[in-house]
């Protein structure tokens, strides 16, 4: 008899093996050979050493699953360890070149518009991407997108979102609360995307071990960002001082995408925007990419894309 002992990473227990652990249960009885225990995240088992091989590749294949999708249903335990086909929400998963990876309850993250399908491929053979357009074409979302994805598959180790602090009409000083609830109403988006992609508890786990990181632009200053997957939003508002400060502070294997609409610039004085010279200063160098989203990408109402182009013809 010889013992395996399988630890369950970044794994939120309720969901994974249901209430009262009825897909444990399930696990058990497909392996009536073997005495399996749970105990918090780890998984023993115990039997010949046969059934153990098996077991290890159907668990794997379970736990495969669940980090693909974030989601584990009961009918799906039972079609991976009969050896069948993937099942999501109770159906087949057919593939589709389009999904990014499978977010919140094993939704499709896709690529919507051909712009957002280029930028994926230019995540596939460029470490720094511009993302240019209007709002609400995809370009941050899409982003995230690919950090996560990068994540999941083990190509980088953290993840780090960040924006420029600069005000839309209201001032930091004047809002209530310390530094990090100033700051926070300008990190929203960032966080709204992210919980649309990773569950709950696994997010809570990220963040309070640094896997993935939000913050302010200024916090960047000082570091070097090695094996990460680094996003710059709204960088429209950066000077060109802050964008050369956080370009420079690329490390081995990071990817960078810097996003931003230069059509919204709340500096001062817009001819000093950071992404505007950038755009100049960089212009062909190998490496670097460069994606200009339309209107024609906006994802949001329908009515979206009739107030963007009604404010460009005005």
């Amino acid at each position: 008899m010889i013992e395996k002992l399988i630890y369950l990473e970044s794994i939120d227990l309720i969901e994974f093996w249901g209430i009262n652990s009825s897909k444990l249960d399930i696990v058990k009885a497909y392996f009536p050979k073997l005495k399996i225990v749970s105990r918090g995240n780890w998984l023993k088992a115990m039997g010949d050493e046969e059934e153990i091989a098996a077991f290890e590749e159907k668990i794997n294949a379970i736990i495969e699953h669940y980090h693909q999708y974030n989601i584990l249903k009961e009918e799906t335990v039972i079609d991976l360890l009969a050896g069948g086909g993937t099942v999501v929400n109770g159906s087949t998963r057919e593939e589709d070149d389009d999904v990014i990876l499978f977010g919140v309850n094993g939704r499709p993250i896709k690529s919507r518009t051909e712009n957002q399908r280029k930028m994926v491929k230019a995540a596939l053979s460029n470490d720094l991407i511009f993302a240019i357009g209007p709002a609400g074409s995809g370009k941050t979302y899409t982003a995230i997108a690919l950090a996560v994805r990068s994540l999941k598959r083990k190509e980088v180790k953290r993840i780090i979102l960040s924006r420029p602090a600069v005000e839309a009409g209201e001032k930091l000083g004047f809002l209530p609360g310390d530094m990090k609830e100033k700051i926070d109403p300008y990190l929203q988006p960032l966080y709204d995307a992210l919980m649309d992609m990773i569950p709950a508890a696994k997010l809570k786990e990220y963040m309070e071990y640094g896997t993935i990181q939000i913050a302010p632009l200024a916090f960047m200053r000082g570091r070097t960002l090695n094996n990460a997957f680094v996003i710059l939003d709204e960088a429209q508002n950066t000077t060109t001082n802050q964008l050369k400060m956080f370009l420079t502070r690329m490390g081995d294997s990071a990817k960078f995408v810097v996003t931003g609409d230069i059509t919204q610039i709340d500096l001062p004085n817009p001819q000093n925007s950071g992404l505007v010279q950038a755009m100049r200063i960089l212009k062909g160098i190998k490496g670097i990419e460069r994606i200009k989203f339309n209107v024609k990408d906006i994802v949001r109402h329908r009515l979206v894309q009739d107030i963007v182009e009604a404010y460009e013809k005005e």
